[in-house]
């Protein structure tokens, strides 16, 4: 009986907010959200894969924004959610780190031009910046979600 309690250890509700592994969802939605407003003001100057990293920044965007509702809204008391939040954090890091790698890549390709484009410049550097920011608050939130996991087993 005692196994009934301790099979979904998820917080739902205004708990969300005080757990450790969700309480990244506010900085996730920040500086995802920031990832995508700084490259999309960007122009694209060459051939260039900015669209992985716009792609990776929406889906993670919306993807988060609908698993933070299912959590305030209790929606996630199945046995199977404390995987499936493992798998997506780990899904969204492993994402985003490859954006950042992306459009790393673009921006110091771009750096020969900061003399015509210095504007479009900085703002690739401050998403680079981001992207990383947000790799490492995905990847926070996928350790302590597998240690969650890993606890509630």
């Amino acid at each position: 009986m005692a196994s009934s309690t301790s099979s979904n250890p998820l917080p739902s509700g205004t708990s969300v907010f005080t757990t450790v592994p969700d309480l990244f969802f506010i900085p996730e939605f920040i500086f995802g959200g920031l990832v995508w407003t700084l490259v999309a003001s960007t122009k694209v100057l060459i051939a260039n894969p900015q669209g992985w990293v716009m792609f990776v920044s929406v889906f993670c965007f919306i993807f988060t924004t609908l698993w933070f509702l299912i959590f305030i809204s209790g929606a996630n008391k199945s046995s199977i959610w404390p995987t499936l939040d493992v798998v997506y954090h780990s899904l969204a890091a492993f994402f985003y780190l490859s954006a950042a790698v992306v459009q790393a890549y673009v921006t110091i390709s771009l750096k020969s031009l900061t003399s015509t484009f210095f504007k479009e410049y900085q703002l690739d550097i401050a998403a680079v910046v981001m992207c990383y920011v947000v790799t490492l608050l995905y990847a926070l939130h996928a350790v302590f979600s597998t240690m969650r996991w890993k606890n509630s087993s």
